[in-house]
């Protein structure tokens, strides 16, 4: 080491975004919402089947998913983490639209089956 005077490199902490191959930002966005998780469940919202589409619509990327009930008390957080994530693999620059849809309405039928099974639902 030198003397105190040395100058050090400053360090910059950010979100680490992976490369998206082009053509891929819908399938960066599925996997992106694989990490989000209903609050009560523990289990993330594309196995819980409450993401019925991702696509884009306009120059948005739309999400459409729906909760396991209207009066879900994560509705406003889950959306909003839902938004999060793919922001953060497609970027602030895309807008990201999630629309909440009842139709067709939710149902522990729509998990898939290793959710099913670690909610102790028998597995069809």
């Amino acid at each position: 080491m030198t003397s105190g005077d040395e100058t050090r490199d400053s360090v910059s902490i950010v979100p680490a975004r992976a490369a998206i191959p082009a053509g891929d930002v819908i399938g960066a966005a599925w996997r992106a919402l694989e990490t989000v998780y209903d609050p009560e469940l523990h289990l993330d919202v594309v196995s819980l089947g409450l993401v019925y589409d991702v696509r884009e619509e306009d120059g948005s990327i739309v999400v459409e998913m729906t909760l396991t009930t209207p009066g879900c008390p994560a509705s406003e957080s889950l959306s909003e983490m839902t938004r999060a994530a793919v922001v953060q693999v497609v970027g602030g620059s895309t807008p990201v639209d999630v629309r909440l849809v009842w139709d067709p309405p939710w149902s522990p039928a729509m998990i898939d089956a290793e959710a099913a099974a670690a909610l102790g639902f028998r597995v069809r």
